[in-house]
């Protein structure tokens, strides 16, 4: 009986590949697939990993805990100096790469990897005019409604594709996220200008489950299609900044609420973010007026 676990996987053409040329790989990554859903990592990460890894397997004919670290190291290097590859893809390899190790009882391979540097970067964000002008752009209404939605909650692009109509509770005016990074759900502001506009939005475009649906009924829409519609909408505008995704709506979102007062631990609590210090950088980046500092004492008897 076949007992892997099927998971939609991109570059399952290159997986496959990897499976068909090299001996060993298809029930080494069985126990590596498994490996990954029983420790409830997301669909995403297995993904990215298996290409990767598959595309190692292929270049050296073998599996990739049978290949030694100079040779993954010569490998690393190739990619990153001769090849030109992103830094994403270094750092997924080498992620990856001690994914595997570990699988495979050899830790001590995966403390031999590259160290992997932090880069402190901040986010790019847009002005709330430049956002005004974002929304207006496009001449369809989804893609409109889209734009507007995922800046008025500060979601991330899975997070917007899984959201379903069931999803939204005007009564309580709040949108549930389910299984979100991490695979936790949380609930999120549902903005009033949205709501006022939602009913308007269902009965033209008529998504069946989900919120954004594509051109299969009761699926969501891909990633492509909506990174296509924020690259369409830039196109229509004069804002000048270049690499405007669908997670600089979520930055914007985050710095705009902070310039309006609202408080980091709120604001970490709609981003869902496990960790303070990832919502903590926003403050350099918004243009947040300084407080003048007072003595508590002088407000103690203040009058209620």
């Amino acid at each position: 009986m076949n007992t892997t676990l099927s998971f939609p996987i991109k570059g399952q053409t290159i997986l496959n590949q990897a499976k068909d040329l090299v001996p060993g790989f298809a029930a080494a990554f069985q126990k590596f697939q498994q490996h990954i859903v029983l420790q409830q990592n997301s669909p995403s990460l297995l993904s990215n990993y298996s290409r990767n890894l598959a595309f190692l397997a292929i270049h050296f004919g073998k599996l990739p805990h049978l290949v030694s670290i100079d040779e993954l190291n010569a490998y690393l290097y190739h990619l990153t100096i001769s090849q030109g590859l992103s830094i994403s893809y270094f750092k997924q390899t080498v992620f990856g790469l001690k994914y595997w190790f570990r699988v495979f009882d050899m830790e001590a391979h995966a403390l031999k990897m590259p160290m992997i540097k932090k880069t402190e970067t901040l986010p790019q964000v847009l002005s709330k005019q430049e956002c005004k002008a974002l929304f207006k752009a496009p001449t369809n209404l989804k893609h409109r409604f889209l734009l507007a939605f995922a800046y008025s909650a500060g979601l991330r692009m899975n997070e917007i594709r899984h959201t379903k109509i069931a999803d939204i509770d005007l009564d309580r005016m709040q949108i549930r996220v389910q299984k979100g990074k991490g695979n936790k759900d949380r609930y999120v502001v549902l903005a009033k200008s949205i709501a006022l506009r939602l009913d308007n939005y269902l009965q033209i475009c008529k998504p069946k489950v989900y919120l954004f649906e594509g051109l299969t009924p009761s699926q969501p829409m891909g990633e492509r299609s909506i990174q296509y519609i924020i690259n369409e909408a830039m196109m229509k505008t004069s804002i000048v900044k270049k690499g405007v995704s669908m997670h600089t709506l979520r930055h914007s979102f985050a710095t705009h609420l902070l310039e309006d007062g609202i408080d980091v631990y709120s604001i970490q609590k709609l981003l869902g973010h496990a960790d303070i210090r990832n919502t903590l950088v926003y403050l350099h980046v918004a243009q947040v007026k300084p407080s003048i500092a007072h003595s508590p004492l002088d407000t103690l008897y203040n009058k209620q």
